[in-house]
């Protein structure tokens, strides 16, 4: 069996076939901003997890290539809608497109960008194709309804614990997933495995999620790379205000109303107030704890899947990559 390929040798490998997938040069305004946002970099995480995925049962990973790469076209095309969606300045340190441009040509070149995923997902032999086009399918219109569900918060006066977590499931964890089963899905895994990786990236994506949530308020400025408590200022209804907000007294209740029902407030005002509720609650450990839950949920339907400790070692290494800021 093949050697296992690190996360830096397979990040290598899709940067250098995205710098050479091609688009057409006419019109420059529908396709320059694709090849633009392309370029402005990230990890390539979830076209990793397909080479991963593949990988693991000593495959060889080109097969998947084409995968991979329809999963990061695809990821660029949420990213691009979201920041018009969210009026966002900047991705990964860049002027976004709808900025560079205008937000016309960013929906346009958005589209044309899920187009060019479907074109590349679908380069795969036939046997796996219906499979590979249902799962895609599914997980392209849970991203958005997730999508829906974060809009539907910000104007809903109270949010569950259970929609919260469905939502960032649907936002965040099912992509994650749904690289880790096309992967095994190539490399011919059981049904079994191809379940279980399935929901271990379920469980990873939400660990990961709620781990953003709790770094958002406690976690340092210069290592998180965001405002501390950015959530709060916005008034975004994420796990450590929902669990705020189910537990609160008379009196807690009235600030959390106060603080969250505009933003014309100073900041540390705001912030300091809001932290005080949150502290009393011990909110902090008791995401901790669903997160944690999560965690320990995707690393035992990794260790049920049926390839060798030695051969999951990359994906152990993963899951340690993307929760390394948690301590």
């Amino acid at each position: 069996m093949s050697k296992l390929k690190s996360i830096a040798e397979l990040q290598a490998l899709l940067s250098l076939a995205i710098e050479k997938t091609s688009f057409q040069e006419e019109p420059a305004e529908l396709y320059q901003p694709i090849s633009y946002v392309l370029n402005l970099g990230g990890k390539r995480l979830r076209p990793a997890l397909v080479l991963m995925a593949t990988d693991i049962y000593g495959v060889d990973v080109e097969k998947a290539l084409p995968q991979a790469i329809g999963m990061e076209l695809f990821h660029n095309f949420t990213l691009m809608h979201d920041d018009i969606m969210d009026d966002a300045p900047l991705r990964r340190g860049k002027t976004t497109v709808h900025e560079k441009w205008d937000s016309n040509i960013a929906i346009l070149s958005g589209d044309a960008l899920f187009v060019k995923a479907y074109q590349s997902i679908v380069k795969a032999d036939a046997k796996y194709l219906a499979a590979l086009m249902d799962l895609f399918n599914q997980t392209a219109l849970e991203v958005c309804e997730g999508q829906q569900y974060d809009m539907n918060f910000e104007t809903q006066d109270a949010v569950s614990m259970s929609a919260y977590l469905k939502m960032i499931k649907y936002k965040t964890a099912v992509l994650l997933a749904c690289a880790l089963q096309s992967g095994a899905l190539i490399a011919d895994a059981s049904e079994e495995d191809q379940k279980h990786l399935y929901d271990f990236g379920i469980h990873i994506g939400l660990a990961f999620q709620l781990m953003d949530d709790i770094l958002d308020v406690y976690g340092d400025q210069a290592e998180v790379g965001k405002q501390v408590a950015g959530d709060v200022l916005c008034n975004k209804k994420t796990c450590l205000y929902i669990k705020a907000y189910e537990g609160a007294n008379e009196e807690q209740l009235k600030v959390l109303d106060y603080y969250f029902a505009h933003q014309d407030f100073d900041a540390q005002e705001k912030i300091s107030e809001v932290m005080k509720v949150y502290a009393e609650l011990d909110v902090r450990l008791a995401c901790r704890n669903m997160m944690d839950e999560h965690y320990n949920s995707a690393i035992n339907h990794l260790n049920s899947v049926s390839v060798s400790d030695d051969r999951k070692l990359v994906l152990v290494q993963f899951t340690e990559l993307l929760m390394e800021r948690v301590n």
